[in-house]
């Protein structure tokens, strides 16, 4: 078909994100009838009873169309943070977010400057759209900010920094990135992707979205950034994320958005999770006590454990990480193995139940020592 001749090749070239296999599908493949599944940064402790109450009350209500503007989601949001619901984009998961920021400021022509290793999505959103990627190297383990300041160009028109990084963990201390943020030109945005801003330990070092807010504004109209219900708050399965940013830029965000893009279950489930903060620090506990469980049982194991501020660990096997990878899965474990990451012999983990890291830890205990 001649319509083929008029994709461009930034679209042709692309490969799509990689899915993992439905666990039913491993199960048959690998002949498993129980699976742990510490791949992919999920809470395992599940979301609030607050929001699967609120979630299940919605089954009468799913003929009709979710509130497009997402009111009274907004409403908490903006009252948690201390904006108002002018800042605030809502999205189908913060990966819309990024979709929105790339339809709204990149081209042919304009580029992007992101990290290597960092969360796929942004080159993928970038090359979707025409825009140039300038990707740089982390510097031992962090966002390299003075490379990426200086890769800046005049068409430049987004940075962005995953904060905690994917998949290392490390977090961009706030007075470094305050340098960073004096030495660029006001064409650029910068975008403090937060999706594991909750699990952060080390806060009183590490730079927040929120620090740039004061009385309902921004501080600087230049900072933009996102958190998501998916992780802290267990509701992966729903897409739910938002962004908050200068008034102006939100509505820009709006103009390209989606009408109806959060559907009514996931407003209401998201909300209710929000809002029950005893239940979200009860589950941040539990996870950064296993965290700390799983350091010291991997490292007496001989691994290297990297300091983390979120709710995966990166571990150094020192053995090849598909191999162990796949051993795992053979007992119905499954990790991610980071050798596409130029990290051979590393493993990430996410911190699961006490009862499944346990299972973990028997199963790469066995392999290790054999």
């Amino acid at each position: 078909m001649k319509i083929f001749d008029d994709i461009p090749n930034y679209i042709k070239e692309m490969v799509p994100y990689p899915p993992g296999k439905p666990i039913e599908e491993l199960k048959r493949e690998y002949g498993i009838q129980d699976v742990i599944k510490l791949a992919s940064n999920e809470n395992d402790y599940g979301p609030s009873p607050e929001a699967v109450k609120q979630f299940t009350s919605t089954a009468d209500e799913l003929f009709r169309y979710p509130d497009g503007s997402g009111y009274y989601l907004k409403g908490v949001i903006a009252e948690h943070f201390g904006v108002s619901r002018e800042n605030i984009v809502l999205g189908n998961g913060s990966n819309e977010i990024i979709d929105f920021l790339c339809r709204v400021l990149v081209r042919p022509g304009r580029s992007v400057v992101s990290s290597f290793p960092s969360f796929l999505v942004y080159q993928k959103m970038v090359q979707i759209m025409g825009g140039e990627n300038i990707v740089i190297p982390l510097k031992e383990g962090c966002h390299d900010l003075e490379a990426m300041a200086a890769a800046v160009r005049d068409d430049t028109r987004l940075i962005f920094l995953d904060n905690p990084n994917n998949p290392m963990g490390t977090i961009i201390n706030r007075e470094k990135f305050h340098a960073f943020l004096k030495g660029l030109p006001d064409t650029v945005l910068v975008v403090l992707d937060e999706a594991y801003g909750e699990f952060v330990r080390d806060d009183a070092d590490c730079v927040r979205g929120a620090d740039f807010i004061s009385q309902g504004g921004f501080q600087d109209p230049r900072v933009v950034f996102m958190r998501t219900f998916s992780k802290a708050y267990g509701l992966a399965g729903l897409r739910v994320g938002y962004g908050i940013m200068d008034a102006r830029i939100a509505m820009l965000l709006e103009r390209v958005r989606q009408p109806f893009n959060v559907s009514l279950p996931a407003q209401k489930a998201a909300l209710s999770a929000m809002m029950d903060r005893e239940y979200l620090t009860r589950i941040l506990q539990a996870i950064w006590s296993e965290m700390d469980r799983l350091s010291h049982a991997l490292e007496a194991l001989g691994c290297v454990v990297a300091s983390s501020n979120t709710n995966f660990m990166l571990v150094d096997t020192g053995r090849p990480a598909r191999e162990i990878y796949e051993a795992l899965l053979q007992k119905g474990i499954i990790v991610r193995a980071m050798d596409a990451y130029g990290l051979p012999t590393h493993i990430r983990i996410t911190v699961g139940t006490k009862e499944e890291n346990s299972s973990f830890l028997s199963a790469i205990g066995n392999l290790l020592g054999s």
